[in-house]
């Protein structure tokens, strides 16, 4: 919605919403509740996430906020990358504007937070095998490398209508109303932190990495040992 190419039913909506005073467990509840009923109602098949982030602790980028996302409420950072499309594409749906109340980023703090997300979670994720059994994961692993590699190249995010010319450019296919809380929230609309499902695989189709994956296709032949996830993956990249 931020770079205006929302796809209905394939684009998420991501939203954050700085919240006086913590969000305690009275407050967690509330918004678990909340959410169920909105995912079940009006925002059925929206993907609708909301990251809650108290106003106090805004500017610290290791602080972790409680963040409505694939129907659980977790504790997630506002990420560097989530906080780069803010500021450059980001618009207040209600209360004050992103570049308000965060510091505007240059071409290299951008960099710097792809690598981190590459550096942090892809890299903790990479060293968890059975992550990969789930086809979401494989998916978001092929091109959040691909968005990776296009924001240290070029210093800018990319959003679903760069995606698609990053996918050509790596050669991959696939995976592409906030409510009210006690006390007084301000969302703010963000794009959404992983990529849009462009295309969706067949059911029970195996991840394309696994097919590329040289180790695995020597075990398809039955040349070598079974290969672990870990190892298509990092093949992959």
């Amino acid at each position: 919605m931020a770079t205006d190419d929302y796809t209905p039913r394939i684009s998420d909506i991501d939203l954050v919403a700085l919240v006086d005073g913590p969000v305690d467990t009275a407050r967690q509840s509330t918004l678990t509740t909340l959410h169920r009923g909105l995912d079940d109602g009006i925002a059925a098949e929206l993907k609708l996430g909301c990251v809650y982030v108290e106003d106090a602790q805004l500017l610290d980028l290791r602080a972790v906020h409680p963040t409505w996302t694939h129907g659980s409420l977790v504790d997630r950072i506002l990420s560097g990358v989530a906080r780069a499309e803010l500021v450059r594409y980001g618009y207040a749906v209600l209360g004050r504007s992103p570049l308000d109340v965060l510091p505007v980023m240059s071409d290299d703090d951008v960099r710097e937070a792809a690598r981190a997300e590459l550096t942090g979670y892809w890299t903790w994720a990479a060293r968890r095998p059975w992550l990969w059994l789930d086809p979401v994961i494989a998916d978001l692993g092929l091109t959040s490398m691909a968005r990776g590699r296009h924001t240290l190249a070029t210093g800018r995010t990319a959003h679903q209508g760069s995606g698609r010319r990053v996918r050509r450019r790596s050669g991959l296919v696939g995976r592409p109303a906030p409510g009210q809380t006690q006390g007084r929230a301000r969302p703010l609309a963000s794009r959404a932190r992983g990529p849009d499902r462009l295309a969706r695989r067949p059911p029970n189709r195996r991840p394309s990495t696994t097919l590329s994956c040289p180790q695995a296709q020597r075990q398809a032949a039955g040349r070598s040992p079974p290969a672990t996830a870990r190892s298509c993956v990092l093949a992959g990249w």
